[in-house]
């Protein structure tokens, strides 16, 4: 089907000028819904933008949400019970992934442009070819609960697929629906404004929704944020389609720390505090959150973890089912007769919501005992809960250390000087990023940052939701033999008009400065 005959579908479809619904971009009837928003995504013509027109629409985004800031942060107080600080932080954060992105389009090396200059010497001989990443298509964006903005409808994912020249369709989350709504006109509106096609971006909502998405013929890829058993089904239905997806997923992650002996008897006090503070910040629901805690035997790490946290306030969580399953999860431990209960905050109910704070919840356990039973404490229980597994030696800690599953993230908190190199061995087995002497909560935007990890931290471990390389999952390599320089793209033309990073002839060329 063309472009034009794919509009003209949708318009047949639901008339309903773009899925632009002014009053109101979330509608009942899913199914057309999707119909709409998708076909219109496909004929939108964002993969023949050019980069420095999708960074100008980028900036554009950033603009709009900085600008109604206050409104905003208002919104999504109401609707997930973070903090203003918090919330307003994160509209900065958002910003500055839309700006990042807008960066990395324009820099351009993601491209990963490559020249090989024919060479009939060689045996076979050697047509010229020329390779280059290309927007794979519409992208459907899972959106986030725990971050309402910066894994949300113009979170990271959505930021990453447009700066590649795919236009995105989001699935708001049902945690924050208002907000997503308003994200949406905003975001809308800054494309128009900025000379983008009106459906780069379209807001759809609802269970059947999600898997209309999934399964829809012009869908390319999928981005999503959130549990392991909602990833796991939404990706094993993006494998059965007749035409199989890539589904990028983040799902659970238990995020693991090692604390030395050498490192708990120099400062037990000061890495109790760090980890009370990391553990149970905005109430715990952060996929980052160091869920399991190897501790040396006879330390005294728990009084002091104790101690570390009477101070540590209690939390609305984001909604009821998630507050529901973080009571279920930490009483089913703390009944458990391998588990030593440690500690549990005072659950102060907060005077402007109905809704019951959670408070920090801490237990124990042996190396032993954690091997023994290591599929139950490796289930992540969303929330403010650690688990606290004691080990007596080098080798009950290696043996604990070989059973972990896929993380986002590990931890090494050591002493000056100590060598962790088996320990950096043992964690970078199964953890997307390792941390020494800090704390897993907070993933700074960057190039070289990684946000992934092996199942179930995420679906596929070599790629990242977070940092330049995001961009990478929304792109198909695609080479050009001996091809007529009209149909080339301009990246890859003679004499790099355009001046980015290439590799020609097997030689890296950087940008001309």
């Amino acid at each position: 089907m063309t472009e034009t005959n794919m509009a003209a579908e949708a318009a047949r479809v639901a008339p309903r000028d773009e899925l632009r619904h002014d009053d109101d971009p979330i509608v009942t009837d899913a199914a057309t819904d999707v119909e709409v928003a998708v076909r219109l995504a496909a004929a939108s013509g964002v993969d023949r933008s050019s980069r420095a027109d999708r960074a100008r629409w980028l900036t554009a985004l950033a603009d709009a949400i900085e600008a109604h800031r206050d409104e905003l942060v208002e919104l999504a107080g109401e609707e997930t019970h973070l903090g203003a600080a918090r919330l307003s932080g994160e509209v900065t954060r958002t910003a500055t992934q839309l700006r990042f992105f807008a960066g990395v389009a324009l820099e351009g090396s993601y491209v990963e442009a490559t020249l090989d200059a024919p060479d009939a010497s060689l045996t076979p001989p050697r047509a010229d070819l020329r390779r280059i990443l290309r927007p794979i298509g519409v992208v459907a964006v899972f959106a986030a609960s725990n971050f309402p903005f910066a894994f949300s409808v113009l979170g990271n994912d959505t930021a990453s697929a447009l700066a590649a020249g795919c236009a995105v369709v989001v699935k708001a989350h049902p945690g924050h629906p208002r907000l997503s709504r308003r994200v949406a006109e905003l975001g809308r509106a800054a494309l128009a404004g900025a000379g983008a096609p009106a459906s780069a971006l379209a807001l759809v909502d609802g269970f059947d929704a999600g898997t209309a998405l999934v399964r829809h013929p012009l869908v390319s890829a999928v981005g999503f944020t959130g549990s392991t058993r909602g990833g796991r089904a939404l990706f094993d239905l993006a494998a059965a389609r007749p035409a199989p997806i890539p589904f990028y997923g983040e799902l659970g992650s238990i995020n693991p720390v090692v604390v030395t002996s050498a490192a708990a008897a120099a400062d037990a006090a000061g890495i109790a505090s760090g980890l009370a503070g990391s553990f149970t910040r905005d109430g715990g629901q952060y996929c980052t959150k160091p869920g399991l805690v190897f501790v040396p035997e006879g330390a005294g790490f728990e009084r002091e973890l104790a101690t570390a946290l009477t101070e540590a306030p209690s939390q609305a969580l984001l909604t009821d089912g998630i507050a529901a399953a973080h009571d279920t999860g930490s009483a089913a431990l703390v009944a458990r007769d391998d588990v030593e209960f440690v500690f549990a905050g005072e659950r102060i109910a907060d005077a402007s919501t109905p809704v019951i704070a959670a408070a920090p919840v801490v237990v124990a356990t042996s190396a032993e005992a954690f091997v023994a039973a290591h599929e139950v404490f490796l289930e992540e229980c969303f929330g403010p809960l650690t688990v606290l597994v004691r080990y007596a030696d080098a080798a009950s800690l290696a043996a604990a250390l070989a059973v972990l599953e896929g993380s986002l993230t590990g931890t090494i908190q050591h002493a000056p000087g100590e060598d962790v190199a088996e320990l950096t061995v043992a964690l970078e087995r199964v953890a997307g990023r390792v941390v020494f002497n800090g704390w897993p909560t907070g993933v700074a935007i960057a190039w070289a940052q990684h946000h992934g990890g092996s199942w179930p931290a995420s679906t596929a471990s070599v790629h990242s939701s977070v940092g330049a390389t995001a961009i990478r999952r929304w792109l198909a390599p695609i080479a050009y033999q001996d091809a007529p320089a009209s149909v080339l793209p301009p990246e890859l033309a003679d004499g790099n008009p355009l001046g980015i990073p290439r590799r020609e002839d097997g030689v890296l060329i950087s940008a001309p400065h």
